[in-house]
């Protein structure tokens, strides 16, 4: 890559993170109050492992993108280059990469578990068993990537800038066995492994939902069409978006990233150099890495009718007033249907007996 390439490379950067902080945060915290506080047509299970992730992608995107990637090109002297504030910094950030991969992937398994069996999704159906589950994998992440807060040394470098000599501290990998094999570790656990989890999963899901449907007429499938199988097909279809970005985005850099790891992990490799292609597509696939925690919110946009409907009434105001109507309508037009008629009894008077009374609107 010539000069004018390296400095436009670093110029999109210098916008590009900063813009992905403006826009990722405010968009994932208004995910989570949209969720929790309304109506989406979600199950509570996919509610609650939704309104989680969109949490550890706001702490992601402020570990990791806001203070390690923007700071840095805009701070001479960042403090998280200082003892100890190097250490924890990366043991935060491998914490909520964690913590947003696994997320997806247990939402996965969850999901197939709950198509093939009943009980599992009687199981599975309780809100408080998925918040337990969430909170076992934030927890968990963030044990497995204590490690990491031993990867990097602060060391002191040394350059001149305006004719004077400035030394400043900076964080760096252990040029040791230690660090080569906790980078492998972690590329594998934040990339590899859940990508393939996701995708297999995803694979069982739709082989599985294909041979149920063949299974039923074309009328049989249009009478089965009710509340709990739309709620259904909504959640698998956030799942499936989800799942699918989430590999799209992900896998560029566990590419590069072991690519990085094996032909050029080398002591005095320059990982600044652009001229180096595997250097630009590293960059290239970390801004696609990054990107991933910010877009589940247009993802919901994009595929949920009724996310966009609770997002204009939320931002409208008119939420309150679309209840009262909606209350007003359910009291004065309840529609009643007989589903099963018991004979009369033979006499003079006819009697009907309801037995079963299902409620329509």
């Amino acid at each position: 890559m010539t000069v004018s390439g390296v400095s436009v490379l670093v110029a999109v950067q210098k916008v590009y993170y900063p813009l992905l902080c403006s826009v990722g945060i405010p968009a994932n915290l208004f995910t989570f109050y949209m969720i929790c506080f309304h109506k989406c047509g979600m199950s509570e299970s996919a509610m609650v492992y939704l309104s989680c992730l969109a949490i550890v992608d706001t702490f992601y995107l402020v570990w990791v993108i806001l203070i390690d990637l923007t700071l840095t090109f805009w701070v001479l002297q960042p403090f998280w280059h200082s003892h100890p504030w190097c250490g924890i910094l990366s043991f935060l950030q491998y914490g909520s990469l964690y913590s947003s991969s696994w997320i997806v992937v247990v939402f996965t398994i969850e999901r197939f578990l709950v198509l093939r069996s009943t009980r599992a999704k009687q199981h599975f159906s309780k809100a408080g068993l998925t918040k337990l589950m969430c909170v076992g994998i934030v927890l968990a992440s963030h044990l497995v990537s204590v490690p990491m807060a031993w990867i990097n040394f602060v060391s002191t470098v040394n350059f001149t800038t305006n004719g004077m000599n400035v030394s400043l501290p900076r964080c760096h990998y252990r040029d040791a066995t230690y660090s080569t094999v906790i980078v492998w570790i972690t590329t594998f656990l934040s990339g590899g492994v859940p990508i393939v989890l996701v995708i297999i999963f995803n694979y069982l899901i739709g082989y599985h939902l294909s041979r149920a449907s063949n299974l039923f007429t074309k009328e049989e499938r249009r009478v089965m069409q009710g509340r709990s199988r739309g709620v259904l097909r909504r959640t698998l279809l956030l799942l499936c978006t989800v799942s699918v970005a989430f590999v799209v985005l992900s896998l560029p850099r566990f590419v590069t990233y072991c690519i990085l790891r094996t032909k050029y992990n080398e002591e005095d490799f320059n990982r600044n150099n652009y001229s180096i292609p595997i250097n630009v597509a590293g960059d290239v696939a970390n801004m696609l890495q990054n990107l991933n925690s910010t877009t589940n919110f247009l993802l919901y946009c994009m595929v949920s009718r009724r996310f966009r409907r609770e997002m204009v009434s939320a931002l409208t105001c008119s939420s309150k007033a679309r209840q009262h109507v909606s209350v007003r309508t359910y009291s004065t037009m309840k529609v009643f249907s007989v589903a099963e008629r018991r004979a009369p009894p033979s006499g003079s008077h006819v009697t009907v007996a309801l037995t079963n009374i299902k409620l329509t609107d």
